[in-house]
């Protein structure tokens, strides 16, 4: 009977083929899964919301009400890499490995990045102006305060505060899809991503993806962030630091450690 997962150097050869795989994707599927990644992720962050608001309210300590919030917010990633999709955050790891394995080019890794990023924006604000705003879902109370005192706090964080957990976010991020690539059946992928991602959620680093439907769902319900705030404050240095926990961190290191001097 074969072994159900890969070692650690299968897995960044399987990380390798995928970025083969999306340096070369037409230019319409990079599009449409980068929507759909940021929706999912998004679908997350509402679900999150809904479980916690008001929990403060009848006596539960911040740290369980985090194990709550951390605890359904992977299904965002499960949908991500099960059902498939482009989500910046994981192309941070993808397009690294397949650059120094000569398997994708520096023009695939800056056109995945970038439309990956701009589309996962699109998804995300889908969700939050149309399944949670205008269905009226979020705008009842408690779950209006819950989602603007959210997006207040991520917009009030310094640069470098927002930049270093941006760092130690994707470092479990793509460590989770490591783990998910490795799993050859669905429940062993949905364990793999599922602790990583709730670490992140709980101990409070900042995914890019994710806070492009916290905050501007925040400023949908009437959170005072200015557009400037959401990208200065927190979405430019959160990205920088989502790079390089997921490409220093992950994607050379291990490229380093299993495949430096290897002809895949």
């Amino acid at each position: 009977m074969g072994s159900s997962f890969k070692n650690p150097t299968e897995t960044a050869k399987a990380i390798v083929g995928l970025a083969n795989l999306k340096n070369n994707s037409p230019l319409v599927n990079v599009l449409i899964l980068g929507f759909l990644g940021g929706a999912y992720i998004g679908f997350g962050g509402l679900l999150a919301e809904i479980v916690t608001a008001g929990m403060g309210g009848f006596g539960f300590p911040p740290g369980l009400i985090k194990l709550f919030f951390a605890g359904v917010f992977p299904v965002g990633l499960m949908l991500v890499v099960i059902a498939g999709s482009e989500l910046f955050t994981g192309n941070i790891m993808y397009m690294p490995m397949g650059v120094l394995s000569k398997k994708a080019s520096l023009k695939g890794l800056s056109r995945n990045w970038a439309l990956s990023w701009i589309f996962n924006f699109v998804g995300a604000l889908f969700i939050a102006y149309v399944l949670a705003y205008l269905t009226g879902i979020m705008t009842p109370e408690p779950f209006a305060t819950e989602a603007m005192t959210i997006a207040t706090k991520k917009a009030a964080l310094s640069w470098d505060q927002a930049l270093l957990r941006g760092i130690g976010c994707n470092w479990l991020v793509c460590l989770g899809v490591y783990l998910a690539i490795a799993s050859d059946d669905i429940i062993g992928k949905i364990a793999g991503m599922w602790f990583p991602v709730m670490t992140f959620v709980a101990i409070g680093f900042e995914h890019s993806v994710a806070n492009m439907f916290f905050i501007p769902l925040g400023m949908l319900l009437g959170a005072d962030i200015t557009i400037s705030q959401l990208f200065l404050n927190n979405l430019i240095p959160v990205t920088i630091g989502n790079i390089i926990g997921g490409a220093l961190f992950v994607a050379i290191f291990y490229w380093y450690v299993y495949l430096r001097g290897q002809n895949i």
